[in-house]
């Protein structure tokens, strides 16, 4: 997100609890402090307020459902002193189990679990404040990460296997699914900041990529072939073990977690991004063979060396 910034000019001020990501523009001004110790007043003293706020805040995923709402009032808070329009990235959880085949801003929010109704409620939060005239914010709302990072399904579920010459694809392979490459979503979060005019609050859907898992996993072949990692006897393929997750997930807490996202994979469902080009003109869309070569090399697979490009690193790709 901060090379997506710093590469349209704006003056990048990036909050990190350790170390800087791999990547972090060598222009950007960096704030290591805990999140609620940031303020607002010291930073206009020192000519680093910004207008646009990006709450990317990443919490460890078995803390998410309790820390998700303190860490963005906190966000909120900040963004209110400052006088700057906050921009939350979103997700589909809001949508539920009954989500319809095909999303837009216009679809309703029927969260079916905890982290579905926390995030709802995280929305809700910046609306209301919008409607108060004390906040402005814009959510936009994407499939699942994948470049730019680690510790996602597609590093982790889908790419890791690949080393040992296996392709396991977390869900149904005949389903549709939306996955959001990470740099285009930078792109798009910049190319609406960028907007003169915009409401006090709104919510915006990045269509991103959205393929069946035949289709997505045909592209990865593609895209490894291209990087010189092509099995001699072909590709193995293998299905994520739910049944195992939910098993194991009894004493591992992450496995539970991530076993009760498991319907994301059994619901075929695609976003509709025409609202948001409408909006802020034509987006760069990586196409999807090239997105998986360049998220390969920069986790280090294939002939060429890792590169960091485009959005920068999160160090979890999960949907939060």
């Amino acid at each position: 997100m901060s090379q997506a910034f710093d590469r349209a000019g704006w003056q990048v001020v990036a909050h990190v609890r350790r170390a800087a990501a791999p990547g972090m523009p060598a222009r950007a001004r960096l704030l290591r402090a805990p999140l609620a110790e940031l303020d607002a007043a010291r930073l206009r003293a020192e000519g680093r307020a910004p207008s646009v706020v990006v709450h990317g805040i990443n919490l460890i995923y078995t803390r998410w459902n309790e820390e998700a709402m303190p860490a963005l009032r906190q966000g909120i808070a900040l963004a209110e002193a400052l006088g700057a329009r906050l921009m939350l990235p979103g997700n589909v959880y809001n949508h539920g189990e009954a989500m319809p085949a095909v999303l837009d801003e216009r679809t309703p929010m029927r969260p079916t679990n905890e982290k579905g109704r926390i995030r709802v409620a995280m929305e809700d939060a910046l609306a209301e404040r919008a409607d108060a005239g004390t906040l402005r914010a814009t959510v936009i709302t994407a499939g699942d990460f994948f470049g730019a990072g680690t510790g996602g399904w597609f590093d982790q579920a889908v790419a890791k296997p690949m080393a040992r010459g296996r392709i396991d694809y977390p869900g149904d392979p005949r389903l549709m699914h939306a996955w959001a490459y990470l740099p285009d979503l930078a792109e798009a979060f910049v190319a609406v900041a960028s907007q003169a005019h915009a409401p006090a609050f709104q919510r915006l859907m990045f269509g991103g990529h959205s393929v069946t898992g035949s289709a997505f996993v045909a592209a990865l072949e593609r895209a490894a072939a291209g990087l010189g990692m092509q099995p001699a006897r072909g590709w193995r393929h293998g299905r994520l073990p739910w049944w195992a997750l939910r098993a194991v997930g009894v004493v591992v807490p992450l496995w539970r977690e991530l076993a009760r996202m498991a319907y994301l994979r059994r619901v075929p469902h695609a976003i509709d991004g025409r609202r948001l080009e409408a909006l802020a003109g034509p987006l760069r869309a990586t196409p999807l063979d090239e997105a998986l070569r360049r998220s390969l090399r920069e986790l280090g697979y294939g002939r060429a060396e890792p590169q960091w490009a485009g959005a920068g690193s999160k160090p979890s790709g999960c949907q939060a």
